[in-house]
């Protein structure tokens, strides 16, 4: 669906970009099924479960407001498609390839605590794939400088052999590895959901030709399918020592603590880097209502990201930013939050919607002495930011 033209209001106070929205209702069709918050677990004795936190009506919501709310003069709607096989192994091993195509034939799985494969699933799994893929294709064929897929399953905890944490591909991983495949030298990726890119990360850890940054809450490893820690010490191995680098952040943070990791970190690693374009990977379980993370991040805070981003992808990519979904669960919240991101993204102004229901206090002062931390262990062990 093409956007309409915006309402002369909107063209007198805002610029014209356009974001270029990749995305396919059959993604809607994995389900998770339901128990105890993310286990599945039926004890026998609640009258009420959950469902899923990775349920298709977060999505279906984050489609609607940017049909229906006051961005939508300024998104451009694409079909998504699913991905071939042979696209999933320039990241991922043809053995784990087939241990999902198994899994899907099983017809039930759970591949890791929490990570249930169902019917539907694996073609929800493909879509999310490919419609990624083709959004990272419509801007290195010149057609646009700023995608997003939204897209799920999710996929930043997918590693090259396993799956992770709700995730069986990885999407950012197979688009950037198209990006370098199509002659891009040098891509950053900046990650903002609440739980570390593990699996991207692992993906490109033996690279220099990828940065990977990781604001994430401090959570260490959650057992085997996640063996990283993004800890500030896991910074690559081999040409890529230096390349990947972890911003594990106390909780509670806020939009100020964001703010000034973004300014303090982020901002100057990618000034060194020079990365010929941007992947920024969005999770709106940084912000202050999901159930999944405590990071208390507010609309605000993520316009103030968005910003930060676009004025990056100004000065280093020719403007070029692919935005990518990752995780988000507070069904209504999340895509408040989005929304936002993309008002950022967009360089609008003032805020096309107010925040419903975020005021929550915020100290920041711990946050800083983190950040500084960690910005002086960066100066001592990573080369290129010397």
């Amino acid at each position: 669906m093409d956007p309409q033209p915006p309402s002369p209001l909107l063209t007198a106070a805002l610029p014209r970009d356009v974001i270029h929205v990749f995305w396919h209702e059959g993604m809607l069709d994995h389900d998770a099924g339901a128990g105890v918050f993310d286990t599945g677990f039926d004890p026998g004795f609640l009258e009420v479960l959950d469902k899923h936190p990775e349920n298709a009506d977060r999505v279906r919501n984050m489609v609607s407001i940017l049909r229906k709310g006051p961005l939508a003069p300024f998104v451009s709607w694409h079909p998504g498609r699913p991905a071939h096989l042979s696209e999933l192994l320039s990241f991922h091993t043809a053995e784990y390839v087939e241990e999902l195509v198994q899994a899907n034939v099983a017809g039930h799985r759970e591949l890791c605590p929490g990570t249930f494969m169902n019917p539907g699933s694996w073609g929800a799994a493909l879509l999310a794939a490919g419609t990624t893929l083709s959004a990272m294709k419509y801007i290195l064929d010149g057609n646009g400088k700023l995608a997003y897929a939204l897209v799920r399953p999710p996929g930043h905890h997918a590693q090259p052999c396993r799956a992770d944490g709700y995730c069986f591909l990885n999407n950012v991983g197979l688009a950037v590895q198209l990006a370098l495949d199509s002659g891009c030298r040098k891509a950053a990726v900046i990650d903002i959901d609440v739980h570390h890119g593990n699996g991207t990360a692992e993906g490109f850890y033996r690279s220099d030709n990828v940065l990977t940054i990781s604001l994430h809450m401090n959570h260490g490893s959650w057992g085997p399918s996640h063996p990283q820690n993004g800890s500030i010490d896991e910074v690559g191995e081999g040409s890529g020592f230096g390349y990947n680098l972890n911003i594990p952040l106390p909780n509670g943070t806020g939009d100020e603590g964001y703010a000034y990791a973004m300014n303090q970190l982020v901002v100057p690693a990618i000034q060194k880097f020079e990365p010929g374009l941007i992947v920024l990977v969005v999770g709106q379980d940084s912000s202050a209502f999901d159930p999944n993370g405590r990071q208390c991040l507010t609309m605000a805070g993520y316009k103030k990201i968005g910003e930060v981003v676009r004025k990056l992808a100004d000065m280093h990519s020719e403007g070029r930013i692919l935005v990518v979904q990752e995780g988000g669960y507070h069904v209504t919240y999340s895509a408040y939050c989005l929304h936002a991101t993309l008002e950022g993204v967009l360089n609008l102004p003032a805020p096309l919607l107010s925040d419903p229901i975020a005021y929550y206090p915020e100290d920041k002062a711990f946050t800083v002495k983190v950040v500084d931390s960690i910005k002086q262990y960066w100066k001592e062990c990573i080369p290129f930011l010397g």
